[in-house]
């Protein structure tokens, strides 16, 4: 049996909006709206990738249609801004759906900015990249409200009277302020190397390390990468970001750092056929027990890195 709209982030909306709605006391009405009228939020940090999950959305959409309005605000030009939506706009236009609901809204910037990062982020699968920008744009629109004294009443008025504004987008990302920071460190990488991280070619951490080099530095390190098809490792970033503070860091010295050989993290580990028998049928070849072996640790791998990268 198929979904009914299994991609269409429910509670992404009632969290979200209703919340905002409610300490703002804005007024709101919903209308079906040509797709035709709908511009993208202005620098949205969010991709919109026709992927598996986009198919599936399009399919829901052709037989349930649009379950939950997306959110817009209206534009001088007359155009609406989506605030919250993209993606089932996007559906919309693959699926040939020519209107689609929507919540539309009075907002300012600050207050369209924060619902439009807010709601992404119940996303799954979020770039590094996107994170990054999503935390730096909210940032920037809670200090600007912050300086506001029309809005100093408000909820985000009373956060910031006891706390930094990091401190807010951290809270409401269910991150650590520092690590708040670390993504939104990541701004100031060259594209090239956000890119690399995106793809994972470039860890997080080292990532963020080399986040402080000059762009004529960070120049070095792409060359130096693509020539070496190597990845810093964390105290390799370190040494090239405390050679660039020093003003001693050269280009042969970024490539001489990247192509060193790593030392291995462990060492090699031998299991007793006796040992590995308590968890495999006799059947199993030693081949299949160590495929199996390989996989599991690849799926905790990567659970791991995600979790460091939160």
């Amino acid at each position: 049996m198929k979904s009914s709209g299994k991609n269409i982030d429910l509670a992404s909306f009632d969290s979200i909006f209703s919340t905002e709605e409610t300490r703002q006391g804005g007024k709101q009405h919903i209308e079906q709206l040509s797709l035709s009228d709908l511009v993208p939020f202005k620098d949205h940090p969010f991709r919109v990738v026709d992927d598996d999950r986009m198919k599936e959305t399009v399919e829901s959409i052709r037989e349930y249609g649009v379950l939950v309005p997306i959110i817009v605000r209206p534009m001088e030009d007359g155009s609406y801004e989506i605030v919250s939506g993209h993606r089932r706009k996007r559906a919309c236009e693959l699926a040939e759906v020519e209107e689609i609901p929507a919540i539309v809204r009075e907002l300012d910037d600050d207050e369209a900015t924060i619902i439009m990062v807010d709601s992404n982020l119940q996303r799954e699968n979020i770039l590094p990249s996107e994170r990054a920008k999503a935390y730096q744009m909210k940032l920037d629109a809670i200090k600007h409200r912050g300086e506001r004294r029309d809005l100093t009443c408000g909820q985000i008025g009373h956060k910031l009277e006891t706390k930094k504004a990091r401190e807010v987008v951290a809270e409401d990302a269910g991150e650590s302020p520092r690590q708040v920071q670390r993504f939104i460190r990541l701004n100031d990488l060259s594209e090239a190397l956000r890119d690399k991280v995106d793809k994972g070619e470039l860890g997080f951490t080292p990532a963020v390390e080399l986040s402080f080099l000059k762009p004529e530095e960070q120049e070095w390190v792409e060359h130096a990468l693509d020539e070496t098809q190597q990845t810093p490792s964390l105290s390799q970033a370190q040494r090239i970001k405390q050679e660039s503070k020093e003003g001693t860091l050269t280009e042969e010295t970024v490539h001489k750092i990247i192509s060193e050989e790593k030392k291995p993290l462990y060492n090699s580990v031998t299991l007793s056929h006796d040992t590995l028998k308590k968890y495999f049928p006799k059947s199993y070849t030693a081949k299949q027990m160590e495929n199996i072996i390989i996989r599991l640790l690849d799926t905790w791998l990567k659970k791991r890195q995600q979790s460091q990268e939160r």
